[in-house]
């Protein structure tokens, strides 16, 4: 039986996904946890063969943490199943080492058949995130500008996008705040704009954020 721990912040998630695999053959849903500081715990307290993680879950604030549960549990692995956007957070998450992208507009079928595999040691980025990936490889340069942007450069363009601070940036990210403002500049260098407002609006036309 593979063991799973759900990572989301939303009851009704928990609801759905428990209930679906209440009778799965194969997989048990055996913790569900409502923030990112009780992840530790559960990996600590039961053996976890998959971890179902929502990006946006609440107490997690870079992609860099989630590299930190792969490397000191190396025997868990990491789905992360969420709402952002695919073409932009599945090619990164792969790359911090996670083992599947799986977008919460897909069956949780899917999820299913994703949480065997990954099991089994494969790696799952669903059809719609490949397609999306070959689409974007035929379009234009400017369309293509994420591409050039770094996990922790669409991390800072997030936070801005939320209409965070410099500081509170810093603060949640645990840098400094000279850093946030490098990254800032290097992203209105990257995305050709020359303040905040454009910016962001930019990131949110290339659905960036």
């Amino acid at each position: 039986m593979i063991k799973v721990c759900l990572a989301d912040n939303y009851p009704v998630v928990h609801f759905g996904v428990k209930s679906y695999f209440k009778d799965h053959a194969e997989i048990s849903i055996v913790a569900n946890v409502g923030n990112f500081l009780m992840v530790r715990d559960i990996l600590l307290t039961k053996e976890i063969d998959v971890l179902i993680l929502d990006l946006e879950l609440e107490g997690l604030s870079s992609i860099f943490e989630v590299k930190s549960v792969l490397k000191n549990f190396p025997k868990t692995k990491i789905i992360i199943f969420s709402g952002l956007s695919e073409q932009i957070y599945a090619p990164n998450a792969i790359k911090a080492g996670v083992s599947g992208f799986i977008h919460k507009k897909e069956k949780l079928e899917t999820l299913g058949i994703s949480i065997i595999k990954v099991h089994q040691g494969k790696i799952i980025i669903n059809e719609t995130v490949k397609k999306n990936l070959a689409l974007i490889a035929k379009q234009s340069k400017s369309e293509r500008l994420y591409r050039k942007l770094s996990n922790r450069e669409v991390e800072v363009l997030r936070y801005l996008s939320d209409g965070k601070k410099n500081h509170e940036i810093a603060e949640i990210l645990k840098l400094n705040e000279k850093t946030i403002s490098t990254y800032k500049l290097r992203l209105l260098t990257k995305l050709n704009v020359t303040n905040l407002v454009d910016l962001v609006n930019k990131a949110k036309t290339l659905e960036i954020v």
